[in-house]
Parts: C-alpha cells; structure tokens; sequence
C-alpha cells in the first residue's frame, strides 16, 4: 500500500510575497530553497511516502526536487494551482495505492511524526484528512483516500470547502488540529511567531543542559 506526496511550489523568487516589507527578494528566495529542501527531506525519508511529486512552473524548484529523487510536473500556461494539482493527481492515483497527500513547501516547523500522525487519522475508506491553518480558514495538508475523490479548492477559506466537499462525497471525515502543520510562513506574523517559537525552544534547552 503506497502513498504518493505533491507539494506545489511557487517560484522561488516569488513565493511570499507578503514578506516583502521585512525580507528582500534574495532572502525570500533563499527562505524558500530552504523550507522546500526540508520538506522534501522530510518525505524523502517517511517510509510511508513511495513517492513525491513537485509541480511547479520555476525550473529552478524543479531542479532542487530532482536532487532529492522527487519526480517533477512542470505547470504550463496560466498559473492555476487547484488545476495543476487535479492534472498531477491523475497520475499519482495510478501509482498510490493507499492515497495522495497534497502538501505545501512552508510549514518550518513540520515533522515526520506530523505526516504520520495525519496518515493515522485513516480508520475507514473513502476518507478525507484535513489539516488547517492556524486561522482554520486555509488547508496546510490534505490526505485522500482514494486520491482524487474530492476537487482541490484551494485559495482563501478552502478549509470550510475542503470539508463540505469530503461530506458531499460521502467520505468519512477527519480534522487534525496540529500546531507544526498549522503554522505556515506567509505573514510577518508568521515570522514572529516562528522566531519567538525558535527562542523558547533555545531557551529549554539551556535550561535542560545546565
């Protein structure tokens, strides 16, 4: 039983946008190279993932997602990504046995306990796992099985359609609360809250080793 993972990205250059008052384009650029590479390590080295899927129109992300051994939907024309995800879906569902994971490339604080977590959410089939965002307005993460069931609607207050349409399908329905996949760098506030996260968790281990 297989899981395939796709993780849209946008280009590298581009990607938070709103960040733009506190990061310059280099820096933002670098920020994400590096929440990309960790993700993809992160899948790359999840047992229950067989295999990931970058779709992306910037070929410099598609290049990184090779390094890691990702295979690669390069988006054409206009950039539409609940598109694009249902076309790279069509061919993860011929291969992923178990389900499809749609899953972004900016959540820093994401684990693989977090991914496991979410896949033991499963208990019957069809089923649809969602995870939030921090607001409970976007989804962070997305789990179907079968892959496909639903359509993507991602975009401001997809959690609420996301939902709506798993009940519409007739699918058994889980929601995970969780705190690393719920916190996604877009805002100034998001990089607040990393960072104040970040030096309490310097400040317990100085504790712990004293």
């Amino acid at each position: 039983m297989t899981i395939w993972a796709i993780v849209p990205v946008k280009p590298l250059r581009l990607g938070k946008s709103r960040l733009s008052g506190v990061l310059t384009d280099d820096e933002r650029a670098v920020l994400n190279r590096k929440f990309l590479e960790q993700t993809l390590d992160i899948l790359r080295n999840l047992s229950e993932v067989a295999q990931t899927l970058v779709v992306s129109r910037d070929p410099a992300a598609l290049a990184i997602a090779r390094e890691f051994g990702a295979r690669t939907v390069l988006e054409d024309g206009n950039p539409n990504l609940n598109a694009a995800l249902t076309r790279a879906t069509l061919l993860a569902r011929n291969y992923a046995t178990r389900g499809v994971l749609v899953l972004p490339a900016d959540l820093p604080l994401l684990t693989q306990e977090d991914l496991r977590d979410l896949f033991a959410r499963v208990k019957r089939t069809p089923c649809v796992v969602i995870s939030p965002d921090r607001h409970q307005d976007g989804t962070n993460a997305l789990f179907m099985t079968p892959g496909g069931m639903i359509p993507y609607s991602f975009g401001p207050g997809s959690f609420y359609r996301h939902c709506e349409s798993a009940q519409k399908a007739g699918a058994h329905l889980e929601i995970l609360q969780n705190s690393h996949i719920g916190l996604d760098l877009d805002t100034p506030e998001d990089l607040r809250i990393l960072k104040s996260l970040e030096e309490s968790l310097v400040k317990e281990v100085k504790e712990i080793i004293k």
